[in-house]
């Protein structure tokens, strides 16, 4: 890592380290304040959220004898703690490679470079930033909390397990119950309750293990097998909605429910594309 820095930043780190003063904080100080200073005027959003312990770790690795690969990944793992994106991570880390590769000393302007960041700063901090998004991710729930209905995204699993299966079995007997309420007849709390009414008349109707799903703000569906009994099960959705609704003068405006079947696109990616365009 540390060959890494010093090539790319043409000697800046390497003449950082030369002049570091044993037993001094004062470089790696200088260091912090400069890199502060040019992550701002790239357009870091929030100065406040910037000063973390893990910069100074890092402006003592860099400045030091040893690899600093640990600490600019530990960096990354803070700014995504953090809620620092992707993107600005890689600036702020931009701004840093700028300043090391400057004399020290230097109050000049430096011009932050993502493209210019040598490959092993740049693999170790965006490792430290995507392993903490992906346990994020992996600790997600797969449902809406206020509504318990599942995510789209867990919808589009669960479609492409289907189409997989269909492969496989040569049989194609899924199909989607959509049903859209009218959301611009209410406003605020009530839109999340007129879902909340929905999604309980959803899982009453639909309780032997079908995928319930929001798809969009006003628009949820259910992901079934098409039986002899389905007809009779949109007749009661359409009746149970229509009184889960009518508890409440706020939401009652959002009904009557829209409720059509929808047949499954002949692939996965026409699927997805479709349930992006109702959800809008």
């Amino acid at each position: 890592m540390r060959v890494g820095v010093r090539e790319a930043a043409k000697g800046g780190a390497e003449r950082w380290s030369d002049a570091r003063r044993s037993g001094s904080g004062d470089e790696a100080r200088a260091l912090r304040s400069r890199w502060r200073t040019a992550s701002m005027a790239a357009g870091w959003a929030y100065p406040a959220d910037w000063p973390l312990a893990e910069v100074d770790e890092v402006c003592a690795a860099v400045l030091g004898p040893a690899d600093p690969g640990s600490a600019l990944y530990r960096l990354g793992s803070a700014r995504a703690e953090a809620g620092a994106g992707l993107a600005e991570t890689l600036l702020d880390l931009a701004a840093l490679h700028a300043v090391l590769a400057e004399p020290p000393g230097s109050t000049g302007i430096v011009s932050p470079n993502v493209d210019a960041i040598p490959a092993r700063m740049l693999r170790a901090t965006a490792l430290g930033w995507g392993d903490v998004m992906s346990r994020q991710a992996s600790n997600c729930a797969a449902d809406n909390p206020l509504t318990g209905l599942a995510t789209a995204a867990y919808l589009r699993t669960r479609l492409r397990e289907v189409y997989a299966e269909n492969r496989a079995s040569g049989r194609d007997d899924h199909v989607l119950v959509l049903v859209r309420l009218d959301l611009s007849r209410t406003s605020g709390w009530s839109r999340v309750v007129a879902m909340t009414l929905l999604a309980d008349a959803l899982r009453e109707v639909f309780d032997a293990g079908e995928t319930i799903a929001s798809v969009g703000p006003s628009l949820a569906a259910v992901l079934l097998k098409r039986d002899e009994h389905l007809h009779r099960a949109l007749v009661n959705l359409r009746i149970l909605t229509a009184d889960r609704l009518s508890v409440d003068p706020h939401v009652a405006p959002s009904g009557p429910a829209e409720v059509w079947l929808e047949p499954l696109p002949s692939t996965y990616e026409e699927a997805s594309d479709l349930l992006a365009t109702l959800g809008r």
